[in-house]
């Protein structure tokens, strides 16, 4: 039986990881955009370098510093891709926590709550059924020990009737 505050948090628990997941597509989109201006400053990037080669030394300074911006732009996507990536996994373990917890709650208030909505004759028998458990119990305790009385009295017997033998062998004997 699962109650509607149950439904209720489990409803919150997936609103909140649809909306981490919707945040987390955002930095994705981030990513692609940082990875469009990186592959736009790489063919500026190769422009100036051919630009160099024919001898331009006054835009060699803007190669530097436009390679230093490419430069930049890769750790800056490098850094928000491993942020990204640890941010993932952590809402996915903490998602995956959020479920086995409901689960374990569901599991103990299952009884609890099947208890609950029994009719009374129902619960008598479960308690007459308690007491039957504990009434064979006690009878299986006795069966167990009339056994080895038993054992005992039959070993007894055996020996007894073991002498009661030697005794008529040695009466014949004589």
């Amino acid at each position: 039986v699962v109650t509607r505050d149950d439904v209720e948090e489990s409803l919150k628990a997936t609103w909140q990881y649809v909306r981490d997941e919707e945040q987390l597509l955002q930095g994705m989109s981030q990513i692609e955009e940082t990875d469009q201006r990186t592959s736009e400053k790489q063919s500026e990037r190769d422009y100036w370098l051919e630009y160099i080669n024919v001898g331009s030394k006054i835009e060699a300074e803007e190669i530097m510093n436009l390679e230093k911006d490419i430069e930049e732009v890769k750790d800056d996507l490098r850094r928000n891709t491993e942020h990204y990536s640890n941010t993932l996994q952590a809402v996915e373990e903490e998602h995956t926590r959020l479920i086995e917890e409901h689960m374990k709650l569901s599991k103990e208030q299952t009884p609890e709550n099947a208890v609950r909505y029994l009719d009374r004759n129902t619960c008598k028998e479960v308690q007459e059924n308690e007491w039957l458990k504990e009434e064979v119990k006690i009878y299986q305790k006795e069966v167990s020990d009339l056994k080895a009385s038993i054992q005992l009295l039959e070993e007894e017997n055996i020996g007894l009737v073991a002498k009661l033998i030697d005794a008529r062998l040695q009466n014949l004997i004589v």
